[in-house]
């Protein structure tokens, strides 16, 4: 049965679904026989929550696979991560808002730092801030040639993150990444997949070699490192899939831009946790369909910071009250995929969930942590199938069938 089935089974109503998504909540214990993050940290009202609800554990694409975030959360809103698969390119480009056409390509970027034999020490270029990433995406604007017919483009994402765009004709996407994903490592050259794509490459060569050595002169941002590239792609929308007037709140632009491309109105950008909870407070009449999204607890396992992640938890869960006060009629508390902070990376572990809702069958689990939901009622199962769970305790389900 694939997910598409609950597609012609929507009834539409008036309940309220809420999905808090903190990013990367799945870990790892720091020492043998010891606690993952989520273990660790003093939650008291998640806890209680999964003690009133039902409890698993979600697989975001497959056993033993390790999701980009991409993926990761088409799964969550019910969209077939193989299927739906695209680049990240396009995923940035949807979350700064950049006017697409047909004719573009585009990559996302991270700015990195490489030492003087050209090997990369810092793929993050020590994580400068969103206004300095301004300043070389302005420099390089300013000095990049390219042949005629082609066009550039260099946006802005947040902190190392950027969008480069290259609009032309017969722009294609099947070329090899230049980030080498480890340091001490030189980038990889952006080699053709297919035939057709040898002068796409030539172009991003042209583009990173120039690139390289515009940027020489910076302290930290001296690199590019290329990845995510994508044409335009169409998705059908949560509204017309679900039948759900959905609002996303995230400050992150890429899952702004997830969110853009299925259809959901995206709230004003935030730049704390608590302005995320206040934005679902002031529009939850508006909507019916609420994403709060989470980055910290991501950002923080990337960067192994093992007590870090679990004070963004421990964060979380203070908001818990507030969102249960709006009484909505399933709240989904989970992640996109695990990063742990012992691996310093996403990883192919489950992520815990948590399912609360009136319909429900308590399921026992005391506490909410990975080796408790392993025991609940939703046992592990594909994360693609969790909206079609969420939209079934929302009443928003007709039976299947005579």
């Amino acid at each position: 049965m694939g997910p598409d089935l609950i597609d012609r089974l929507i009834v539409k109503n008036e309940s309220k679904i809420v999905y808090l998504v903190m990013d990367g909540l799945g870990g790892l214990p720091r020492e043998e026989g010891g606690r993952t993050e989520l273990e660790t940290a003093r939650k008291p009202y998640l806890d209680n929550l999964a003690r009133q609800s039902v409890c698993g554990l979600l697989d975001p694409i497959g056993y033993g696979i390790t999701p980009g975030s991409g993926p990761a959360h088409f799964s969550l809103f019910g969209y077939d991560p193989v299927k739906t698969n695209v680049g990240r390119g396009l995923l940035s480009a949807a979350g700064v808002d950049f006017p697409m056409t047909e004719r573009d390509l585009f990559m996302r970027v991270n700015f990195a730092t490489i030492d003087r034999e050209g090997r990369v020490i810092d793929r993050r270029a020590g994580r400068i801030d969103t206004e300095e990433n301004r300043r070389i995406c302005r420099k390089l604007k300013d000095r990049v040639k390219l042949p005629a017919g082609i066009e550039a483009f260099f946006e802005t994402e947040k902190e190392h993150r950027a969008l480069f765009v290259l609009r032309g004709d017969g722009l294609q996407e099947e070329i090899g990444e230049t980030d080498p994903q480890k340091t001490r490592e030189f980038p990889h050259p952006p080699a053709a997949l297919i035939p057709e794509a040898a002068a796409t490459a030539g172009l991003i060569r042209s583009l990173m070699d120039q690139s390289k050595a515009i940027l020489a002169d910076e302290e930290k941002a001296n690199m590019v490192l290329f990845r995510g590239y994508s044409r335009f792609h169409r998705f059908a929308g949560m509204e017309e899939r679900f039948g759900l007037n959905a609002l996303a709140i995230a400050s992150y632009p890429m899952y702004r831009g997830i969110s853009r491309l299925l259809g959901m109105t995206v709230a004003p950008q935030t730049a704390t946790i608590e302005e995320e909870i206040q934005t679902l407070e002031r529009c939850y009449n508006d909507y019916d369909f609420f994403f709060v999204h989470v980055k910290p607890t991501d950002s923080r396992g990337e960067d192994g910071d093992f007590e870090a992640k679990v004070k963004v938890i421990e964060e979380v869960d203070t908001f818990i009250p507030r969102i249960t006060a709006l009484e909505p009629d399933v709240l989904v508390v989970t992640g996109d995929h695990s990063t742990p902070a012992a691996l310093a990376g996403h990883s192919w572990h489950p992520v815990p969930a948590i399912l609360a809702a009136k319909t429900c069958r308590p399921d026992g689990v005391a506490r909410f942590g990975e080796r408790d939901c392993v025991a609940g009622g939703l046992g592990r199962m594909p994360m693609v199938y969790l909206m079609g769970l969420a939209l079934a305790h929302a009443r928003r389900l007709e039976k299947f069938g005579a």
